[in-house]
């Protein structure tokens, strides 16, 4: 719309609901997991405007021997580093 500030209006914060998904190997802390979440949501408040309330984050955690990087499995790579 000509003329609207790009700032969010407090009639559409609520509905610009961002919903984040972080996958990533197992083996962080509660406490890392949660710090990181209230950060991202500290981040999406500060930079899109929107409403804490609004934000939704899911932590999708991959058992170490079910993710691979270089087509060996995490576990794989944990062993070779402690060679």
């Amino acid at each position: 719309m000509a003329g609207t500030s790009p700032t969010m209006t407090n009639n559409n914060r609520e509905n610009a609901m961002p919903e984040i998904t972080i996958s990533m190997a197992a083996g962080r802390t509660e406490e890392q997991k949660a710090g990181m979440m209230r950060d991202i949501t500290r981040a999406l408040v500060t930079n899109l405007g929107v409403d804490a309330d609004a934000v939704v984050i899911q932590i999708n955690e991959a058992p170490l021997h079910h993710k691979m990087k270089g087509g060996k499995t995490f576990v794989e790579r944990a062993a070779a580093a402690k060679k």
